[in-house]
């Protein structure tokens, strides 16, 4: 029986993304691509249903598009070097400043849905969120999207429950053009994700590094805890 859920995933043009969308079109869903590239147009069996266009501040142009989603990916990120303040402000502004508004803006669509099928954003985070990335610029980026993820998730009312999955996906280094020494083949991380992603788990994690098995679990336990007390206070 095919399966008649939509998903949408970020960075759709990147190693990773080519792969979900593989996946998941084999799967059955249809695939909405969101794409930087100006390349990216191709319509076939592997690529995308559809391609939107899209530029990183401009998210809630893409509403529209958004609300035809069942499943949101967020994909999308940057690996820059550069000691530059600007390459900071990038990275900051692409690997989480994005993402966050990616969540908020498809929070309110699954607020407003009436069908009894709850929406779900699963948001790739990395191992870069507490662990070594070799790069300061990202390893920021991506700890402020963990933590925006984790308060987002452990502070949801009952209603927004009621409505909305939040998944978060912690990933090891895998082989991609951002990454050309990655230890795991993205094909292999696509399929895990799907695999992992539909249990009820709300972390994610694939990587080849033991610690982040530890790690990740004690530092959202921790977060949990803390939006605990800060509850239990507010009342």
């Amino acid at each position: 029986m095919k399966n008649e859920k939509t998903v949408g995933i970020t960075g759709a043009s990147g190693s990773l993304g080519k792969e979900l969308t593989k996946l998941f079109r084999q799967k059955g869903y249809k695939v909405i691509g969101f794409t930087h590239s100006k390349k990216d147009s191709e319509i076939n069996l592997e690529s995308p249903n559809e391609w939107v266009k899209w530029e990183c501040g401009k998210e809630s142009t893409l509403k529209k598009h958004l609300k035809k989603i069942d499943i949101l990916i967020l994909n999308h990120g940057i690996y820059n070097l550069s000691r530059e303040s600007a390459n900071y402000e990038k990275s900051i502004e692409i690997n989480a400043l994005s993402k966050f508004k990616f969540l908020n803006l498809f929070e309110n669509i699954a607020l407003t849905n009436e069908s009894l099928i709850k929406k779900e954003i699963w948001i790739n985070t990395s191992e870069a969120e507490i662990l070594p990335a070799l790069n300061p610029s990202y390893e920021i980026s991506k700890s402020l999207i963990g933590q925006l993820v984790s308060f987002k998730k452990n502070l949801m009312d009952k209603d927004t429950k009621k409505k909305l999955i939040i998944k978060k996906i912690i990933l090891g280094p895998f082989k991609s053009e951002l990454n050309p020494i990655g230890i795991m083949n993205p094909k292999f991380v696509s399929k895990k994700i799907y695999d992992l992603a539909n249990s009820k788990n709300y972390l994610i994690i694939i990587s080849p590094n033991p610690l982040s098995y530890l790690l990740f679990p004690l530092k959202e336990f921790f977060n949990f805890l803390y939006c605990k007390i800060i509850y239990k206070y507010k009342s």
